[in-house]
């Protein structure tokens, strides 16, 4: 089932979801990534995609910058400081257990997205600059995905809708 991408804006984004993440890496080529799924080397790309169900994250070693977007807040990256690598564990689908540990855009992609599994929008992790910076757009695309106008422009279809919890 595909559903909707929700825009910036959409109360919905800053919702506690349910601790289940999808998450695949598997066509970026220019941002590498490293994987050990349950202590053994795994090429990332085979792993694809990754379902982490109830995950648990630890940030491991240290922190760098790097350019970070999302698809709920189209044409706006930013400069975003995340821990280099990350242990998740997580439940699978067959209800066992897996301990990943990752690097690289995998590493930032599964500190992401249990970020929105929390409620946490990347741009609350931008430096209050960046954010100032962006403050009239953020604000432009909140208004229009509340009154329903953020468009999709390859297909002209609203972007947003009311999400019923």
């Amino acid at each position: 089932m595909k559903l909707p991408i929700l825009q910036y804006g959409d109360p919905i984004l800053r919702v506690r979801g349910k601790r289940i993440d999808v998450i695949d890496v598997s066509q970026v080529e220019d941002r590498p990534s490293t994987m050990k799924l349950n202590g053994k080397d795994v090429d990332p790309r085979t792993a694809m995609p990754l379902i982490l169900i109830n995950p648990e994250i630890k940030l491991a070693g240290e922190t760098e910058f790097a350019t970070e977007a999302c698809l709920s807040f189209p044409e706006i990256s930013g400069q975003i400081e995340r821990a280099k690598s990350v242990i998740a564990r997580a439940q699978t689908l067959e209800d066992g257990r897996i301990e990943i540990e990752a690097s690289g855009l995998l590493g930032r992609a599964i500190q992401h997205e249990v970020d929105h599994l929390n409620g946490i929008l990347f741009i609350d992790r931008m430096n209050s600059a960046a954010k100032a910076a962006l403050s009239s757009r953020l604000k432009r695309m909140q208004k229009e995905t509340k009154r329903g106008q953020r468009v999709r422009m390859q297909n002209r279809q609203p972007l947003a809708s009311r999400a019923r919890l």
